[in-house]
């Protein structure tokens, strides 16, 4: 039985003649610029980034961290080390991430709400999550 294309089946391809054949690679980077999705990798990644809510304290952990500010008010002129964990609020999706921030205090604002450390950070109360003194 013959089928349509047999007579073209085995043909071999026609081989090069003054020039070398393209490598695969520089054949599909020809066509990168007409890629239909630009982007769609960098939303995947961001969609796919996790991100946390707040925390909100209990009377018992809110009672814990005015010990700490009180200890820390106390030994203010030494300049306590403390190692702060705080909610930092995610700019571009809801949510946010714990992190802990290491420093020396260098005064307690009680007018704008926020430790302030040596190196010039300003930590707003309402952030800090938990204190512990550094080592």
């Amino acid at each position: 039985m013959t089928h349509r294309y047999d007579d073209i089946l085995n043909t071999p391809w026609p081989q090069p003649g003054k020039r070398a054949r393209m490598s695969v690679e520089d054949r599909a980077a020809q066509f990168a610029p007409f890629a239909a999705l630009t982007g769609y990798d960098a939303v995947i990644q961001e969609t796919a980034r996790l991100t946390q809510g707040p925390v909100f304290l209990t009377e018992e952990s809110q009672e814990a961290l005015n010990r700490e500010l009180n200890a820390i008010a106390e030994n203010l002129s030494r300049q306590p080390r403390v190692i702060l964990t705080i909610y930092q609020e995610d700019g571009r999706k809801e949510g946010g991430a714990f992190q802990e921030i290491e420093g020396n205090v260098k005064k307690l604002d009680l007018y704008e709400g926020g430790l302030v450390l040596t190196d010039g950070r300003e930590v707003p109360f309402f952030r800090i999550v938990g204190i512990r003194q550094a080592e």
